[in-house]
């Protein structure tokens, strides 16, 4: 649930904290008091899109932080974001500066589309935007499916893949298809290329063979001179090294017996005239095969530019090039044997459809099973919420020759809100205060089914008063026992259901003005009540109004 609010310097708010309870949280206030400046802050700290404008006026910078005591089923889930909880708390905080913004999570800094996936786990915030969101066929689709999803979960998951499979096939074959008047001619272009490659027969790793050989060759003169000077230094019989060597150690064998120390040394120079002679063996042999191995500059060059040449058209290595190769034998071969090619795919595809509606068809199934049992809720529901004529349905229609990739079933809610009017979509007949009451009226139905702990309802009471009015917030006081509930309201109908009641207030000072959020006790949510119900003056009349009211609430809620 959500434990906590801090917002900073966020509009018309100074500094406030917000300390939210389990069951139903009411924030009243005056209209224009700073509501909706705290319902931004909570969906600005959950990732919405940051606006400098919300820095008040003279901050360097907004804050906005919350915190949240996750499940134990919200803590398996953002495990698997890599998001673990010290203490079983999660802290969220978003930094507004002018020219851009911080997310945080438990204090390190994560990117934005992170901070929107935890979101989605913690909480659910229904305002104007939501509700509209419902009239569309495809959140309509999602909502049945998320009433039945234990029992096609699986299934669906297959769909979407299989889905995904047939349409990237079929736009292969079309592909295909729609090549037949170059098809003469790629297939030649596709064997020249082919040719020109195997002609040059290349080998992996030959380039590099060919590089080495062509700098040697490139300094031969070079090479033979300094490995010929080098070989006469070591080796020359009259001030050669070795010759040098040699007599030094002629000298010294004839005192190494009589001084340890000589010994050694005579030992160590010994160690030098073997290295000394191997590395002149060497040279010797180098000399010889240098001038047999050193080859044809012009053969080498040549090799190399044919080699660079079929890099510039075919890829970057030989390894490349030969895979290049690869693909336009498979090109060819598939040219060439077209109608067969085109059969066997076809035939794959027809599987691929086959294996796609068996499952659809058994989804379909189950959804309608599962649109009655919703429809049957829902009527209940919304009687609940004093739609007394009111009839619902959940329309399931199978559609074999539209594929989607959540199966053939089309989902309209079709509803009617007068008796004797005909069942029409939903989109068109709800206005906007009976939307948000259906709305309502889905929660309270999915409440056993949503994992998400905190709701948050924002305009829940438009349009509506009186008996309608008490009827949402019974149901309110029902989504309570299952979910921590946040509602804004400026019914006192609404207000009496509160756990806890917070009241927003706009206040001038010294020029400037602020809005502050205080938790109210029991006698000043009985005070605002009475505010609520449309008087300046709270006489003695309006505050047992208020008490009877808020009584009455509390009977509600211990059924």
């Amino acid at each position: 649930m959500l434990d906590s609010i801090q917002v900073k310097n966020v509009a018309l708010i100074d500094a406030a904290e917000v300390e939210f309870g389990k069951g139903l949280n009411i924030l009243t206030g005056e209209t224009g008091a700073g509501k909706s400046i705290l319902l931004s802050s909570v969906q600005l700290a959950l990732g919405a899109k940051a606006d400098k404008s919300l820095i008040r006026q003279g901050a360097e910078y907004a804050s906005v932080t919350l915190s949240f005591s996750p499940s134990k089923a919200q803590r398996e889930q953002l495990h698997n974001l890599d998001i673990d909880c010290e203490d079983d708390i999660l802290i969220l905080q978003r930094r507004i500066y002018p020219t851009k913004s911080v997310c945080k999570i438990n204090g390190e800094t994560v990117v934005q589309k992170t901070m929107q996936s935890v979101a989605e786990l913690l909480i659910d915030i229904h305002g104007q935007r939501e509700h509209q969101a419902v009239l569309k066929a495809s959140v309509q689709e999602e909502m049945l499916d998320a009433y039945c999803m234990d029992g096609i979960l699986e299934d669906l998951e297959k769909t979407k893949l299989l889905y995904q499979e047939y349409k990237a096939l079929e736009k292969q074959l079309l592909d295909l298809e729609g090549q037949d008047t170059n098809r003469e001619r790629e297939l030649d272009f596709a064997r020249y290329e082919l040719d020109e490659i195997e002609k040059a027969e290349l080998k992996l790793h030959e380039d590099e063979e060919l590089q080495e050989q062509y700098e040697r060759l490139s300094n031969a003169k070079k090479i033979e001179d300094s490995v010929g000077n080098a070989h006469e230094v070591l080796c020359s019989s009259n001030q050669g090294i070795l010759n040098s060597l040699s007599l030094a150690l002629r000298d010294l064998s004839l005192v190494k017996d009589y001084d340890a120390e000589l010994a050694e040394v005579y030992t160590q120079l010994s160690d030098v005239e073997n290295s000394l002679q191997d590395c002149s063996h060497f040279l010797d042999r180098y000399l010889d095969r240098f001038g047999l191995e050193s080859g044809d500059l012009a053969a080498v060059t040549e090799r190399l530019n044919l080699i660079n040449h079929l890099k510039g058209k075919y890829g970057n290595s030989l390894e490349e090039i030969l895979q290049y190769a690869e693909g336009l034998s498979d090109k060819i071969e598939q040219i060439e044997n077209r109608e067969q090619y085109l059969i066997d795919k076809q035939n794959e595809l027809e599987q691929i459809k086959a294996e796609y509606e068996s499952y659809s068809k058994k989804m379909h199934k189950m959804r309608v099973k599962m649109a009655e049992e919703l429809s049957d809720k829902m009527m209940q529901a919304l009687a609940d919420l004093n739609f007394e004529q009111c009839r619902f349905l959940v329309e399931c229609e199978y559609r074999e020759d539209q594929m989607k990739k959540n199966g053939c079933s089309y989902i309209t809610f079709m509803i009617s809100l007068n008796r004797g009017e005909p069942l029409k979509p939903l989109a068109a007949v709800a206005s906007g205060g009976e939307l948000s009451r259906i709305m309502l009226a889905f929660k309270s139905v999915f409440a056993d089914k949503d994992q998400t702990e905190t709701l948050v309802f924002d305009e829940i009471d438009s349009g509506i008063s009186g008996k309608t009015a008490w009827k949402v917030s019974e149901k309110l006081a029902v989504l309570r026992n299952n979910h921590q509930v946040i509602c804004i309201t400026h019914l006192p109908q609404i207000a009496a259901m509160a756990d806890v009641h917070f009241c927003i207030e706009k206040s001038t000072s010294d020029e400037r003005t602020s809005t502050t959020v205080k938790k109210l006790d029991e006698n000043e949510s009985i005070a605002e009540i009475g505010r609520l119900l449309g008087t300046d003056q709270l006489t003695e009349a309006v505050l047992q109004n208020a008490l009877e009211m808020k009584n009455m609430a509390k009977q509600t809620k211990q059924y």
